[in-house]
């Protein structure tokens, strides 16, 4: 059996910056290494489908640099 990003991953939270009027949800989660970005709303859909994008922490933190500015 092959383990999920979902499954792999620890710690899923959304993020403190949600837009709830706009249903923008995200989630994020890690393996410490690794951070995973995956929408909320797809909640429903099985571990095996539901996309996760997944980038490296250092990745990620360029990401949060660049959109908080």
């Amino acid at each position: 059996m092959t383990t999920t990003w979902h499954e792999r991953m620890t710690g899923w939270h959304k993020s403190r910056h949600t837009h709830w009027e706009e249903n923008a949800c995200v989630e994020v989660g890690t393996d410490g290494t690794l951070v995973g970005i995956r929408d909320t709303k797809q909640r429903e859909l099985p571990s095996e489908v539901r996309p996760v994008l997944v980038v490296t922490a250092t990745g990620f933190a360029a990401l949060l640099t660049h959109l908080t500015g």
